[in-house]
């Protein structure tokens, strides 16, 4: 068995909120192992001071040392996992100056969290995934092209993608919506390995990712199983062509939005979730469906509309709806609707998830949700920046998985 990878944790009350099992139960469960860094009471004096956040909480001020004693090389670590408690502002303060400082002056994977009471091992099961992944392929997440001849499959919770790869080029695609997982899956094999005119005996080496990752990765034998974090951030840079520098990855997705820092290929900092379904494309498909389009027109609709003409709040996807109900009943054309649904689930992934990590162009968006042109053309003007789309950007997650398996053909 390999080593287990060691998470330093830096956190504020989970031990108090019955979370810190949860959070043990996690890291276990791929194989890494939650240490809290040892300093001494002088050392928490000094850094504290030296750091100049001022904080009250005693506790709060301890993460500030065990942090400085990471990036100083105090203490021996692979990854670090930023944890406080959502109910405190102060906390959220100091959780994400922790997360930046750690990021900035060290190598060291760093993920940060708001836990509530209700935290599951579940919840956070892919983030400890994504760090003790980083943690122990470094060389493979390196990897800037895709040799010989591959297949990845990402089984979302919405659409199933597969993506087959020779030497380099995407040769065949399949996508379709998520039904039965494994029928699914089959279906957009079939149709990949037909377009690129190969047989699947032919394949040299198979990834999967995505929700049905586990399952789908047994029933096809593949020798890279792996969460969408790592995935999606590889096949990012990749189709943008900006494996080398800093770039950033917003996926708004069906269930989950995921926000990556991304540094010559790898991941540093990224943070996964949402508040509610009102900040996901699921919003958006229902967006869509009220105002009797497919979800494919919605963006050319929101294109030629105002979102300053319907004040929309989709913080919960039921009160999001509600706005839009009461929006058309006031005569709001469905232009304007479109544009302001795009504008209001930008506006939420801005203010609960683009805050936890740092924004550095290129800003590149995948998934699904990019090909709306007018949710990318939202989350521009809040960013102030273009956003990059690079071609087959709704397949990301099986474009890494195809790329990142192409080290197996090699390594065995």
């Amino acid at each position: 068995m390999t080593t287990p990878v060691r998470i330093a944790q830096i956190s504020c009350g989970p031990e108090y909120s019955g979370v810190q099992q949860e959070i043990n139960e996690a890291a276990r469960a791929v194989n890494g192992e939650i240490f809290f860094p040892d300093i001494a009471l002088k050392d928490i004096m000094r850094d504290f001071g030296e750091f100049g956040l001022d904080v009250r909480s005693p506790d709060l001020k301890l993460a500030i040392a065990r942090a400085k004693a990471l990036v100083d090389g105090r203490v021996d670590a692979d990854a670090v996992f930023v944890a406080t408690c959502f109910r405190c502002a102060e906390a959220a303060i100091v959780r994400n100056e922790l997360r930046r400082y750690i990021h900035t002056h060290s190598r060291l994977p760093v993920v940060s969290y708001s836990f509530t009471e209700r935290t599951t091992a579940g919840t956070l099961l892919t983030r400890m995934e994504a760090l003790t992944t980083i943690a122990r392929r470094r060389a493979l997440l390196a990897r800037e092209a895709q040799e010989g001849l591959t297949m990845g499959v990402d089984s979302g919770s919405s659409t199933t993608k597969a993506i087959v790869m020779k030497d380099n080029k995407i040769v065949g695609t399949g996508w379709q919506p998520t039904t039965e997982v494994l029928k699914s899956a089959e279906q957009v094999i079939g149709h990949a390995l037909d377009e690129a005119g190969v047989r699947r005996d032919e394949i040299e080496a198979t990834g999967t990712t995505g929700y049905g990752r586990f399952l789908v990765g047994k029933h096809i034998r593949a020798d890279l199983v792996q969460e969408e974090l790592t995935t999606n951030s590889k096949g990012a840079v990749y189709l943008a062509d900006r494996q080398h520098g800093p770039a950033t990855v917003i996926d708004i997705g069906g269930m989950d939005n995921k926000a990556i820092s991304v540094q010559d290929g790898i991941p540093g900092t990224f943070t996964m979730g949402g508040i509610c379904a009102g900040a996901s494309g699921r919003f958006l498909e229902m967006t869509a469906k009220r105002l009797g389009v497919d979800i494919t027109e919605l963006g050319p609709l929101a294109m030629r509309g105002f979102s300053a003409h319907v004040p929309m709040n989709s913080y919960c996807i039921v009160f999001g709806t509600q706005s839009l109900v009461n929006a058309l009943a006031a005569g709001s054309s469905r232009e304007d609707v479109a544009a302001a649904a795009c504008h209001s689930v930008a506006e939420q992934v801005f203010e609960q998830q683009l805050q936890e990590v740092d924004i550095k162009e290129p800003v590149i968006m995948v998934g699904g949700t990019s090909l709306i042109d007018g949710l990318v053309y939202a989350m521009g003007e809040l960013l102030q920046t273009k956003i990059m789309v690079p071609k087959y950007s709704q397949y990301i997650g099986a474009v890494g998985s195809a790329l990142l398996a192409s080290g197996f053909i090699k390594d065995g």
